[in-house]
């Protein structure tokens, strides 16, 4: 199994918003970074658990978890003249960008804050922690993954 981390503005798509779909589930589009769509093409898998995690907003962290639900398939909003993440250069034959569907796995019991992450020497190495990463879709190690539900068990 895989772990990773997904980031969303909750004022966009937030993980509330997520729990309150039909099914919990969500297709994650709008994704435009080639090394994220990469990582939903080739490595994730259906199961995989990924922390959903709030940025640009005053107490970005981790939310919650949720799933992988379904294998990788083209991101209809490529073809949308009228969507925010068309792209022209991508047609149907030859499409450009992915998505996987996520649906919520379980709520955690206290969110686990920007600053909490950096505070624990466990996750020092942690991807979303490294200088500059604005990826979107970062890897999460077993180790990692452990570490976080563990601090989700106490309030910061």
């Amino acid at each position: 199994m895989n772990y990773w981390l997904f980031k969303s503005e909750p004022d966009v798509f937030s993980f509330a918003d997520l729990k309150a779909r039909p099914q919990q589930t969500e297709p994650w589009s709008g994704v435009r970074n080639y090394q994220a769509r990469n990582a939903m093409r080739d490595l994730m898998r259906v199961g995989d658990l990924a922390f959903f995690y709030h940025s640009s907003c005053p107490e970005p962290g981790i939310a919650g978890v949720m799933r992988i639900a379904s294998g990788p398939y083209p991101d209809p909003t490529q073809f949308n003249p009228d969507d925010e993440y068309f792209d022209p250069k991508a047609t149907e034959e030859k499409p450009i960008w992915i998505l996987v569907e996520v649906a919520w796995e379980k709520d955690l019991k206290h969110p686990v804050r920007l600053e909490r992450l950096r505070q624990s020497e466990a996750l020092a190495d942690m991807a979303i922690l490294r200088r500059g990463n604005r990826l979107s879709i970062t890897p999460v190690t077993s180790a990692e993954f452990k570490t976080i539900l563990k601090l989700s068990q106490t309030v910061s």
